[in-house]
């Protein structure tokens, strides 16, 4: 038996875009876009200017929760490198294929992002890293 408090986190706003859903907690962001759709640079920007309004001037982290299988435009994380206060961004997925993926999309992002199987651990992690960047300032 767990005894305790644990806050459990709320979605503040959630967005449907054509290609998925984009919700935004207090801290962080969790994407989970449609089988077969293709992140573009257009699409990303979308999702941009959520953060924009959300987190302008505020740290926070993104969690790609892969349930689907979908395509993405590496040029996006050129332009995702430039958030300054984009400070953790974890890919949650137990495919195989999304794991070997995540590898090629660490050597365009080449920040802090990591891999999980665990969309819990995906957010202790996202959490500790918000933390981290929080107490530094």
């Amino acid at each position: 038996m767990k005894i305790g408090f644990t806050k459990k986190a709320i979605v503040v706003k959630e967005y449907h875009l054509d290609i998925g859903v984009v919700q935004v907690y207090d801290s962080f962001i969790v994407a989970t876009f449609e089988e077969g759709s293709t992140l573009t640079l257009e699409r990303a920007y979308q999702i941009i200017g959520i953060s924009e309004i959300h987190f302008r001037g505020k740290c926070f982290g993104y969690i790609s929760l892969r349930k689907n299988s979908y395509a993405i435009d590496p040029i996006i994380y050129t332009y995702l490198r430039g958030l300054e206060n984009l400070k953790a961004f974890a890919i949650v997925s137990k495919k195989e294929i999304d794991m070997h993926n995540f590898k090629i999309e660490k050597m365009f992002y080449k920040k802090n992002m990591e891999f999980f199987i665990e969309y819990e651990n995906a957010l202790k992690w996202v959490k500790k890293r918000i933390q981290k960047s929080i107490h530094k300032k």
